[in-house]
């Protein structure tokens, strides 16, 4: 089904997903998610440090939002980067909701994106 643009989920997704403020809350993936780092924990699988840095992610990628100031966004994407190998990419379950905010600029690639880029072109004209 399409998506529902007033509210930015899908009609599936209705009553599991709720908005605190400009925050939106996947209740089940949320529950999922610190759940399994709470198991993984208790098992001693993981050591807390790491179970706390693993929680922090969703919380930590909602720095990098466009209107937040550069230092902020520079931040919140070097963390972002840290996050990738624990599972930093996966979907999100607490994050921002940007459609409720008004008119946004197109979003630029990130830092690491344009890096990747200049370095993707400059292999490219060297072959």
């Amino acid at each position: 089904m399409a998506d529902n643009s007033s509210t930015g989920h899908t009609p599936q997704d209705r009553g599991l997903v709720s908005h605190i403020g400009p925050v939106k809350v996947d209740w089940p993936r949320s529950l999922g998610y610190y759940g399994g780092i709470g198991i993984a924990l208790a098992a001693g699988v993981i050591d807390p440090p790491l179970a706390i840095f693993i929680g922090a992610i969703p919380f930590l990628k909602m720095l990098n939002r466009p209107k937040a100031p550069l230092p902020v966004r520079f931040v919140g994407q070097v963390l972002d980067g840290a996050a990738k190998p624990v599972g930093g990419s996966s979907e999100a379950t607490i994050e921002l909701d940007t459609a409720r905010e008004k008119s946004q600029p197109t979003r630029r690639p990130s830092m690491w994106q344009e890096a990747r880029q200049i370095a993707n072109g400059a292999r490219a004209s060297s072959s």
